[in-house]
């Protein structure tokens, strides 16, 4: 019989491809730096549906997303989830490579999550809202000839 865990099960993700290849490549190249970060990324990513780059739901988080969450503390931020070099808290930008941001990976709107703060405490967020990457409104938007072959 399997070990009983007060930890909730993880929710199903979904990954592009070109999102699945750049992070793994990221948390692999962190993992000396930051290991813990980078093998909760790693683990999420392992776990992620991968689908081609334009098969994914608009209302799921990926790289550039801005999304809305709320959590347990009674947050409720709106975020861009980004690449280490971008990150910005201020601006509401926050690195992949935060246990948050692993955390938030895939993700859609209106699925919760339970993620492990660098304190150790864990806490639970719910994604309210997606918002599609700038990148990607401007290829939908295209016209079909215009667009990225998939």
């Amino acid at each position: 019989m399997a070990p009983n865990k007060n930890t909730r099960r993880k929710p199903a993700i979904i990954v592009t491809q070109s999102d699945h290849e750049r992070l793994s490549r990221l948390a692999e190249a962190h993992a000396d730096r930051n290991p813990d970060v980078s093998e909760e990324l790693l683990a999420e990513l392992d776990r992620a549906r991968v689908v081609q780059d334009g098969k994914i739901d608009t209302d799921v988080v990926r790289m550039g997303s801005t999304l809305r969450f709320t959590s347990d503390l009674g947050e409720d931020r709106t975020v861009t989830l980004v690449f280490p070099g971008e990150a910005d808290i201020a601006a509401g930008k926050i690195s992949i490579l935060t246990p948050i941001g692993a955390a938030l990976i895939g993700l859609s709107a209106g699925q919760s999550i339970d993620w492990t703060a660098r304190d150790g405490r864990v806490h639970r967020l719910t994604v309210e809202t997606v918002q599609v990457p700038a990148e990607s409104q401007a290829a939908s938007a295209a016209p079909a000839e215009l667009r990225p072959a998939s």
